[in-house]
């Protein structure tokens, strides 16, 4: 058994350097951070989906995960809290984003903490958090912390006083989302011989088959 809590990151940048996956770096940091001052020691691994691009593309017209694509979804769907990022795209998420949650079992995700983040160029978009985003992990029956962070262009500005309020939103979502783990009891070290750690919690052998499990 280890005290480390594990923490899964998915970023839906598709640009290199991408300010989707520099919040995403960011949210991440503030909550190993939080975890330290209790106490508690967190690992972070981060995940680009535009890696898995094709892999998610082939799972929704095939029914099943290729391999380095199962291997991520394992890790995500059992890790102890999940930090996510989209870009906004036509006032939502981006469709790759939206393509990585309609490839996840509907229980996958049930109980884990969740951060949200999203960027986009104008503040204007800062909404869709909370009506685009939030309801998808409410759909998976995770928990999602009160504050989502929005990063703006403007929000990256050199002076202090610009980016004074996103690095306060960072930290107070960064704080939820360490209250919602250490509030967790933490589980032992799973059993790699059982079939839920391979195929990761709440996706059975169905899910291999075409999705048939967890319906």
């Amino acid at each position: 058994m280890t005290d480390t809590r594990r923490i899964a990151v998915v970023s839906a940048g598709l640009s290199t350097p991408s300010s989707t996956r520099m919040l995403a770096d960011r949210l991440a940091a503030a909550a190993v951070a939080q975890l330290d001052a209790r106490g508690i020691d967190a690992t972070v691994e981060a995940f680009e989906l535009r890696d898995y691009a094709h892999d998610i593309t082939n799972n929704l017209l095939a029914g099943f995960a290729p391999p380095a694509l199962e291997k991520m979804l394992t890790q995500v769907t059992t890790a102890d809290a999940l930090i996510v990022v989209t870009p906004i795209f036509s006032t939502s998420y981006s469709g790759l984003f939206k393509s990585f949650i309609d490839i996840l079992d509907r229980e996958s995700l049930t109980g884990t903490p969740v951060l949200i983040g999203a960027n986009a160029g104008t503040a204007r978009h800062s909404l869709a958090i909370d009506y685009a985003i939030r309801p998808l992990f409410a759909y998976l029956h995770a928990e999602p912390v009160s504050t989502g962070v929005f990063a703006a262009s403007s929000d990256w500005g050199g002076k202090e006083d610009e980016v004074a309020p996103l690095s306060a939103r960072i930290e107070r979502g960064a704080r939820e989302l360490a209250e919602a783990i250490a509030a967790k009891p933490h589980v032992e070290d799973a059993d790699p011989f059982d079939p839920d750690t391979y195929l990761g919690a709440g996706r059975g052998f169905g899910h291999l088959l075409g999705g048939l499990a967890g319906e």
